[in-house]
This record gives structure tokens, sequence and C-alpha cells, in this order.
């Protein structure tokens, strides 16, 4: 999976300060235990990590230079979600029904 430049450097900067990182294990966990299903889970993280990155953009760096330099518009955080997801989210046990058939989690 490739990230663009705006998710590599929320990945990164997310990476490299330990109290970021921990606060988004637990948003992608908590995240993906309440939906309903994967691409619902990647669609309401995908909308956080927006508002993450504008409230970044007014006080830290390195999202400060790049919204005085290019503006801050809206842009897509969809593969970095959907890699949080994959990365950090609890994997949910498959089910299995009476009769022994496995049961699809996200029917």
């Amino acid at each position: 999976m490739s990230l663009n430049r705006a998710e590599q450097m929320m990945f990164d900067y997310v990476q490299q300060n330990p109290d970021e990182k921990r606060h988004w294990q637990d948003k992608v966990g908590t995240i993906s235990a309440r939906a309903t299903d994967p691409h619902g889970a990647a669609i309401t993280l995908e909308e956080e990590l927006w508002r993450y990155y504008e409230e970044r953009s007014a006080v830290a760096s390195p999202f400060r230079e790049v919204a005085q330099r290019e503006g801050l518009r809206r842009i897509s955080l969809r593969n970095l979600a959907e890699y949080l997801l994959r990365v950090w989210a609890p994997v949910k046990a498959k089910q299995k029904s009476a009769d022994g058939t496995p049961v699809r989690p996200y029917a």
C-alpha cells in the first residue's frame, strides 16, 4: 500500500511521538470494535484523521509549514486509515454457527 505525501507525513509524525501513537492506537481499536464492517471503520477513521490534520496544521510542524505553503484543502487520508486498521486493529475472531459453518463477521 502506498501513502500520499500527507498520509506519510502524518504516519511519520505519529510514529515519532509516543503519546500521539498511543492515542491513535486506542482510537483505531475503538473505531474498529464499534464498526459493523471494515469499510465503515475506514470511513470513520479517515474523517477523524482529517480533523486531526486540520488541528495539527494550526499548531504543529510539519503540518503548519505544509498548510502555509499549499493551503489547507481537503485531501484523502483513506489509505492511511485502511493501513492503520490493518496494523493496529484487533483481529476479529471468526464465529461459527450452530452447524459449524463460519459466520461472516461483516455480513
